[in-house]
């Protein structure tokens, strides 16, 4: 196996990436080949996909797999081997499947259909060893001593920024949203990284394609979560438990969060969430179930600990999932593209399962002592006061704001994010997304000129959200978004926010601060490629790059 794909990735002085029996994460060696096995299958599927569609003819059933089988291969997902087995076969028969589209749509534009090579002409093994001994064919790292890591680097790029396009359109698309645009530019990718790009330039042109295919998705994922569940609201969330029987559900998936409520209405049962789904507290469909509790616990990486204290069972529903543990074990579920071996996985929407399992299990014993926070500063909110913040920045009431978001994780230089947070001005706006506001969420940063200093906008890809506003307020002050008094703080740790740091570069957005560690995939020159032309920054010292980011807009 070889992986760099996330912040934890193994790192030495002979350089990065997990390549021994087991990642960083977790994953065994098996695992992450039949992943890249997988996704060399879908680039076949994307070259026959890409040409049908330039002949007019299209397969939305296969766009749908590649999204879900490209989400499956994201950081702390899936981690079960016979699942990719299964995957890759239904990978090869759509592939067949893609095939006959494009050389039917060929021979109706009397056209002779292209004899194509390398991923298209990939048939994958019908068993398990004659997978893994095709793994090789399939690695990232394939052409590093022909081409130099710096290619190899900056389609890895493309490769992940993909996933987390993936990942997105899929949230969206499970909620009844698609965007034909997105397919469109899922294909390209998929072809051009099939063709085997040896060039700097259309690698980066197909990075940026891929940041603006992702705020497509996220705009999609935005419109599935407030067209399903409404627009989010200001709403305070209860952050210890009460006495009572409890489920605990993780991960992303808002529409599985909502199967769960309906399964456990009126059984006298309390939901909790917990990770990225804090905001589901802040849609008003969500939170008119009143058996909706409150958050429990914090960020993905302190699950272990979290989860085995939790006195009930636990749902898994889209990723950031570690290896369960025997405490609680047997009472943890998967749902979506999320899995592990013996653990059991529901596919079916229905969490009836869930239910009995919490009814038989002993939940709090008792009331601990109230805390809440505020969250759901979403861009209708936000921008619906956005006079009295234009207002207020005007008057020099509101000097700056700093967007301290992205994905947590526990390699250590993390604290650098409540630094920031807890150290940003009294006259300053702290905005917030992702799991990364569980560094400093609980802090009591006040309120300035009647508006809370810290504004938690929600989940990673409500970026998407953050993006609106910052655009909507530039034309308030006449100005572009780089001449607004705002610094982005990002931390990274998977796929997803790859895509989004590509959405950001594509829409110009300059100056963001990148941390806590840079990817491992990004060599040095590539790294001074981001920072002059995209003025990427890696982040340094907490005060220091206040101090820095005040100068740089005053």
């Amino acid at each position: 196996m070889f992986c760099y794909q996330c912040e934890q990735t193994y790192r030495s002085d002979e350089g990065a990436g997990c390549a021994g029996s087991k990642g960083m994460c977790g994953k065994d060696a098996a695992t992450a080949d039949l992943q890249d096995v997988l996704l060399h299958v879908c680039e076949g599927i994307g070259q026959y996909l890409h040409r049908a569609r330039a002949l007019g003819a299209t397969d939305v059933e296969a766009d749908r797999f590649v999204l879900y089988a490209f989400f499956t291969t994201l950081t702390n997902v899936n981690f079960n081997a016979a699942k990719f087995v299964r995957l890759i076969q239904t990978a090869g028969e759509i592939k067949e499947r893609a095939q006959a589209l494009y050389e039917a749509a060929a021979a109706s534009a009397g056209k002779a259909p292209e004899a194509l090579a390398g991923a298209a002409a990939f048939v994958p093994a019908a068993e398990l060893n004659g997978l893994l001994a095709q793994a090789a064919e399939a690695s990232v790292k394939k052409d590093a001593a022909a081409l130099g890591e710096d290619v190899v680097g900056l389609r890895s790029l493309v490769l992940y920024g993909l996933k987390g396009v993936c990942a997105y359109a899929h949230h969206a698309e499970v909620l009844g949203e698609e965007r034909d645009a997105i397919y469109e530019a899922v294909e390209h990718a998929l072809d051009l990284l099939a063709s085997g790009p040896e060039e700097i330039g259309p690698l980066l042109e197909e990075a940026l394609a891929l940041g603006r295919a992702n705020f497509l998705a996220m705009e999609a994922l935005d419109a599935a979560n407030t067209g399903n569940f409404g627009t989010p609201e200001p709403t305070q969330v209860r952050v210890t438990p009460k006495k009572g029987k409890a489920v605990l559900v993780s991960g992303h998936d808002m529409k599985d969060l909502c199967a769960i409520l309906e399964a456990t209405k009126d059984k006298g049962i309390d939901i909790y969430t917990h990770g990225e789904l804090l905001p589901a507290h802040s849609y008003p469909k969500l939170k008119a179930y009143p058996h909706l509790a409150g958050n429990y616990g914090g960020a993905w990486q302190d699950q272990q600990r979290e989860f085995a204290e939790f006195p009930g069972p636990i749902v898994m529903t889209s990723n950031c999932l570690i290896e369960p543990q025997p405490r609680y074990r047997g009472r943890i579920f998967t749902a979506g593209p999320v899995g592990w071996p013996g653990i059991r996985h529901i596919d079916n929407g229905d969490f009836s399962i869930v239910a009995q399992a919490a009814a038989a299990l002993p939940g709090f014993a008792e009331d601990a002592a109230e805390e809440t926070i505020t969250i759901g500063f979403g861009r209708d909110t936000v921008l619906g006061v956005a006079d009295k913040v234009i207002e207020a920045v005007k008057a020099g009431a509101i000097r700056h704001f700093f967007l301290v978001g992205g994905c947590d994780g526990a390699a250590p230089g993390r604290n650098y994010y409540t630094d920031f947070a807890e150290h940003a001005p009294q006259d300053t706006v702290v905005l917030t997304l992702g799991c990364g506001k569980y560094r400093f969420n609980r802090h009591d940063f006040g309120t300035i000129g009647g508006l809370p200093r810290l504004l938690d906008m929600g989940q990673c890809n409500d970026a998407y959200s953050a993006l609106v506003v910052a655009t909507k307020l530039a034309e308030a002050f006449g100005a572009g978004v780089n001449q607004l008094p705002l610094s982005l703080i990002v931390s990274w740790f998977e796929q997803k926010a790859a895509a989004v740091l590509l959405t950001l570069l594509a829409l110009g957005v300059r100056n963001v601060r990148l941390g806590p560690t840079l990817p491992a995939f990004l060599t040095p020159a590539l790294v001074d490629v981001l920072v002059q032309k995209f003025g990427v920054l890696p982040i340094t010292d907490a005060k220091a790059d206040i101090e820095a980011s005040l100068a740089r807009a005053a």
